[in-house]
């Protein structure tokens, strides 16, 4: 399967719109994974977002602190994909670019310089 991204709408037809539209306004885009996820296997596809809007869901944390714990997980683990989906979907949620960064130098005394230097750079790509 494909890493890239889709946008599904309802005026292509592709996948599942309405199921996708509230991930992608958590992170911009709808991943090919979870289009071709929907036509190979619904069940999963249907579980693994069933799970998505569970976790994401505002409890004793809020979305956005989850969101800014998220960004700190994948900037700690210099994975750029995750990365940007999750500094996307910060940017949509309202976080701004101060918020990042303050949780970045958080993530800097777990993690070490590269992790928030990684962060760092690719939140300020996003943020311009």
């Amino acid at each position: 399967m494909s890493g890239g991204t889709c946008n599904v709408s309802s005026k292509d037809g592709g996948g599942f719109p309405g199921k996708h539209r509230g991930l992608e306004e958590k992170i911009g885009h709808v991943p090919i994974f979870f289009k071709n996820l929907a036509d190979s296997d619904p069940t999963m596809h249907d579980a693994v977002l069933k799970l998505d809007s569970y976790i994401w869901a505002d409890g004793l944390l809020s979305r956005k602190q989850k969101k800014l714990t998220a960004i700190s997980i994948a900037a700690a683990m210099r994975d750029s994909h995750a990365l940007h989906a999750q500094l996307q979907g910060a940017k949509n949620l309202g976080i701004t670019l101060g918020e990042v960064d303050e949780v970045l130098r958080v993530t800097f005394m777990l993690a070490g310089m590269p992790a928030y230097v990684y962060g760092k750079t690719a939140a300020e790509s996003i943020f311009k």
